[in-house]
């Protein structure tokens, strides 16, 4: 099966590639020479902000929930007051899995309805369509997944992860524990790639091994052929960068194969809990998880978004660490708009660095310089009751370092 297309745009799709070309991956970008901005319409007793996930095709497995805790933090500021004394109005969009139809309806929910910010996306392929779509407009943007780094913009503060605080945690974790020959297994396009570009250069400098590197399209289920060469390969670990539903048919191969947690551990970055619960625990038991938030998190902040979350949605939906990236990132720009005394693009960007939120995941602040935040990073492993429970963390939050110019051994990846 190949990446979803969706209907194209015609003439106006090609001058979105065209821009797109622009900004190559590892690029700082930044677009100045728009002329006619759209502002956000805050005239009336409320304010619009944009909700862009996929509710359909592959990623729907994953995003659903991103949209659903992203209304869980407006009802709950909606009914604290609103945000300088105005209402938020969510404006949803289905970005359908098609990367083209995310740039589409970003450009929609910017120009149309004249919204004070968007929230959402998760594929850095969705993210890089997205991208010049908000610095033409000079519109703001919160990402709220994890990614591969290598990005800076003006107009995205990124609430997910970026490698430092996510890949490069797993890969020291497996170090830690004496696994030196890594099979690379992950979906093709943007984020698996440059991750493993990084993940590679980290094991040349790290006495490891890359036993394999194999790519199979989002929403493939054809998996035999990779896992026997992964069980072939004699590794000690895998790391895992697959996204979306073809993770079920890759664990369930893996298990058919008999493979297990035991016999070769899989660091995953894309498998959150409900993934396992789409998944299924049997397929997923004391494998590991690098992320920066997990339902199981022992805090007065995360007892309270999880009893909230499944109060709203039911006892049976899980939290998880991009839908709590997205919840977190409501928050924080209602806490930049709020110190910026306006909803003003410029002045909110100018008031973002330094903002802190209690979040479930922890305290996090907003880097000014990169718009990324300060995240605490865990390694964590699927329990039978399929909740992730951390086995390791870094203590404090981690400084974002998105081009990784803390490590001599990432230079040249940028």
């Amino acid at each position: 099966m190949s990446i979803p297309r969706g209907r194209r745009l015609g003439a106006s799709a090609a001058v979105l590639v065209a821009v797109l070309a622009l900004a190559a991956c590892g690029s700082k970008t930044g677009d100045d020479t728009a002329t006619a901005v759209v502002t956000a319409d805050t005239s009336g007793p409320t304010v619009k902000v944009g909700l862009l996930n996929s509710l359909s095709g592959t990623m729907a497995i994953s995003e659903v929930t991103v949209s659903k805790s992203l209304k869980l933090a407006i009802d709950q500021i909606n009914a604290d007051g609103g945000v300088l004394g105005k209402k938020i109005e969510p404006i949803q969009e289905d970005g359908a899995s098609d990367w083209p139809t995310f740039a589409e309806k970003a450009e929609k929910l910017i120009t149309q309805d004249r919204v004070a910010a968007v929230f959402g996306g998760w594929t850095s392929s969705s993210r890089k369509q997205m991208l010049p779509v908000f610095e033409k407009n000079k519109a703001l943007l919160f990402y709220p997944v994890q990614y591969e780094g290598l990005e800076t913009s003006p107009y995205i503060f990124y609430t997910g992860a970026t490698t430092n605080q996510q890949i490069i945690p797993g890969l020291d974790y497996l170090k830690s524990q004496g696994k030196k020959k890594i099979f690379l297994v992950g979906s093709d396009y943007v984020f698996p790639r440059t991750a493993n570009k990084e993940i590679k250069a980290y094991a040349k400098a790290n006495g490891m091994t890359i036993t394999g590197e194999e790519y199979q399209p989002l929403g493939s289920v054809e998996f035999g052929t990779i896992v026997n060469k992964l069980k072939a390969s004699k590794s000690d670990a895998v790391f895992n960068t697959l996204n979306g539903d073809s993770n079920v048919a890759f664990f369930k191969e893996y298990k058919s194969a008999g493979l297990t947690a035991a016999s070769l551990p899989t660091v995953s970055v894309s498998i959150a809990e409900e993934e396992v619960k789409a998944i299924g625990t049997q397929y997923l038991k004391d494998q590991l998880t690098a992320w920066n938030y997990y339902q199981t998190i022992d805090s007065p902040e995360n007892k309270k978004f999880v009893e909230a979350y499944k109060a709203k949605y039911g006892e049976a939906s899980p939290t998880s660490d991009p839908m709590e990236a997205a919840y977190t990132s409501v928050y924080l720009w209602k806490a930049m708009v709020e110190k910026a005394g306006s909803f003003d693009v410029a002045k909110v960007k100018a008031a973002s660095d330094g903002v802190t939120f209690d979040a479930p995941e922890g305290k996090v602040t907003i880097d000014g310089a990169t718009q990324h935040i300060y995240k605490t990073a865990y390694i964590g492993k699927v329990n039978a009751d399929g909740l992730i429970y951390s086995v390791w963390d870094s203590g404090k939050p981690i400084k974002p370092d998105p081009y990784l110019k803390g490590y001599s051994w990432a230079a040249g990846l940028s």
